[in-house]
């Protein structure tokens, strides 16, 4: 499980940030690996939109 990987909507898209680019790469390994089902979820609540990755060993 990842946590923090989209903000303000979107999967944090066209960022520079540290942690922006190391979540990016972080879902792209997770999306490329062949032993993982990965996916990533957003929530929505008072304070806005956030998300996590999850993913599963096949």
């Amino acid at each position: 499980m990842v946590d923090n990987v989209i903000r303000g909507g979107g999967i944090l898209a066209e960022s520079d940030d540290a942690d922006a680019v190391a979540a990016r790469r972080t879902l792209q390994m997770m999306g490329e690996h062949p032993g993982l089902d990965a996916t990533a979820i957003q929530t929505v609540g008072r304070k806005g939109w956030d998300g996590f990755a999850l993913a599963l060993v096949r």
